[in-house]
């Protein structure tokens, strides 16, 4: 049986390479102590692997050495990525670290159990040479009375899947991170209350600070459907603000690339860019996504269905920002 470590058929080391030369132009370099790359990436049901490099219609799961090589590969390109749909099972996520090696971490939650937590975890993985946890690691439990406000769209119970916190510090930058998959529930309307609830703690918690720059930010899969619906209205009912460059990118392997606007806008990085006690420290440089179809799986006949259950049906999330501004 091959192991992560083991060189893979002439073929896929072939796919491989493409890979990395797509993302070397996609994908700004890691500069030390100039720039800081935050990603976001829902790996569909990241749970166990099956150890050879390309599975057959017989074998379960789905998910293969080759696509988490190039799962691995697209990882290695930031200094912290929010992954969400981690399962119970974690041999995929264990295989990653082990492949990235020594110089990479990871934390992450307990599952959430029951039906609507899909028995998913919230994870980090991040790249140790350049940020490191600096203390803070929390879940977000809405307060008691929140529960008890009356309301069309208020919230009833805690969050489904229950928000990640973490702060890291990248050089003499600190900034807090929290990621989040909101339910998807039986209709767009389910999702309103844990979208206000999130806008609403983001902005009571970035007012608590009499600091301005603690950098807090927030990212994840928030199963939006549109910019401009009544989710997205919702979601930035308190003033988090999604970058312009990230309004023009699908999310998903079955969106339309030539139309992004029609997409569902499931997966977003944003963070308030109005009122001092809320502002980022760190200059945003640039974001985008990253579209790997065109360089797996590229010499068998496979459909972008199975290409997701082996990497997934989400496209990674990304955004740049600058720490030459920070004085």
């Amino acid at each position: 049986m091959p192991t992560i470590f083991d060189p893979p058929p002439p073929e896929i080391l072939n796919e491989l390479e493409l890979l990395k030369e797509a993302l070397n132009q996609t994908i700004p370099p890691k500069i030390p102590g100039e720039n800081l790359l935050i990603a976001t990436w829902n790996i569909r049901s990241f749970a166990s692997l099956t150890r050879k490099w390309t599975v057959s219609s017989a074998d379960n799961p789905k998910r293969d050495l080759r696509g988490l090589r190039a799962i691995c590969e697209i990882i290695s390109r930031f200094d912290v990525v929010a992954i969400q749909e981690v399962k119970g099972n974690l041999r995929a996520l264990r295989d990653t670290m082990k492949y990235l090696g020594e110089g990479w971490g990871f934390l992450m939650t307990d599952v959430t159990r029951g039906k609507s937590g899909n028995w998913e975890r919230m994870a980090f993985v991040f790249d140790c040479h350049r940020v490191k946890p600096s203390g803070l690691a929390c879940e977000l439990v809405v307060p008691a009375e929140w529960l008890n406000e009356i309301g069309e769209d208020s919230l009833k119970r805690q969050f489904a899947r229950t928000p990640y916190a973490v702060s890291f510090r990248c050089g003499t930058v600190t900034f807090i991170l929290v990621t989040l998959h909101v339910d998807y529930g039986d209709s767009s309307s389910e999702r309103i209350p844990e979208l206000k609830a999130i806008a609403r703690w983001m902005a009571e918690w970035a007012d608590q600070s009499n600091r301005w720059h603690h950098n807090l930010l927030v990212l994840g899969d928030f199963n939006i459907d549109r910019k401009g619906g009544a989710l997205w209205d919702a979601f930035t009912s308190t003033g988090l603000t999604v970058p312009d460059d990230l309004h023009k990118v699908p999310r998903t392997l079955f969106a339309d690339a030539l139309n992004p606007a029609r997409d569902k806008f499931y997966d977003q990085i944003a963070w308030f860019q109005k009122g001092r006690s809320r502002l980022l420290s760190m200059e945003y440089k640039q974001g985008g996504y990253f579209d790997f179809l065109p360089y797996v799986y590229r010499n068998i006949s496979i459909s972008k269905k199975s290409i997701s259950y082996r990497i997934s049906d989400h496209y990674p999330l990304w955004v740049e920002f600058s720490l030459e501004a920070i004085s």
